[in-house]
């Protein structure tokens, strides 16, 4: 893949995502290309998603919150995740949800107090970077837009460089790439998704095997992610490109860019 093994060894990336399965959803081929070229990876997830809704049966005794968390493990491992950190939050639910102020919701969490948990961990590992969601948390869910709110906070606490994840709605905006699960979330909060085309800074397109990886990851949380969502005849268009919004100049993401060209379809 690279010329040198392990162009990115000694450097680290915080990744910050709301819920379990939003790691393999938005930035898994990112994840897992960082892993491949010798960077660390720390994933914190800063709610269980114990209010998703569940698609497969519980095991006697096994709360949402325990199946989620063990998704999220495996997921992680598949890519390439050294260090993982759960912050404790409770899931805020959808908009207008009465959950939204629930005392341990994320979205009812003073940004700033979480923040400085988070800077706290991007001093410890001496990461270069923090991923965290744009500024519309994607598709407008409370706790998005709370890690969007957490992950800004904290980069301006460290001076680190930051990307936004987010989704390109032109790219989905049609029949084959309708398959990504970002449509589904939308209708569900019934606001926009994303951004257009034009105001997107970087993106990265996966490579077959880092398709497959980012595939068998979103699987792995079988609680919320039904077969038929990954079976659909566009997953490849669909899931292929992971796209961001900058806060500030360029940084270690947009080194991941420039030894790869994208092999599924623009």
């Amino acid at each position: 893949m690279y010329s040198n093994p392990s162009p990115l060894r000694g450097r680290t990336v915080l990744v910050l995502h709301a819920h379990p399965d939003d790691e393999a959803i938005f930035t898994g081929v990112t994840m897992r290309r960082l892993a491949d070229a010798g960077a660390r990876v720390v994933l914190v997830t800063a709610t269980l998603g114990e209010l998703g809704e569940v698609h497969v049966p519980l095991a006697p005794g096994e709360t949402m919150a325990r199946r989620r968390v063990a998704e999220l493990e495996r997921a992680a491992a598949l890519l390439g995740v050294e260090r993982l950190v759960l912050l404790g939050a409770r899931d805020s639910g959808l908009p207008g949800a009465a959950d939204n102020v629930h005392p341990d919701a994320l979205a009812a969490a003073d940004p700033e107090r979480v923040a400085r948990r988070v800077a706290a961990l991007i001093d410890e590992e001496s990461a270069e970077a923090i991923v965290h969601d744009d500024g519309r948390g994607i598709y407008g869910h409370p706790d998005h837009l709370a890690a969007h709110r957490i992950g800004a906070a904290a980069a301006r606490l460290t001076g680190v460089a930051a990307y936004q994840s987010t989704v390109d709605r032109d790219h989905l905006h049609d029949r084959v790439t309708r398959s990504h699960l970002i449509h589904a979330a939308a209708e569900a909060t019934g606001l926009p998704f994303g951004v257009p085309a034009s105001d997107v800074a970087l993106r990265l397109g996966a490579t077959s095997s880092e398709l497959a990886v980012k595939r068998a990851a979103i699987a792995v949380h079988a609680s919320q992610v039904s077969s038929d969502s990954l079976g659909h005849a566009g997953f490849d268009e669909a899931y292929g490109y992971e796209w961001y919004l900058r806060s500030g100049g360029s940084g270690i993401l947009d080194e991941l860019a420039a030894p790869l060209a994208a092999t599924v379809p623009a």
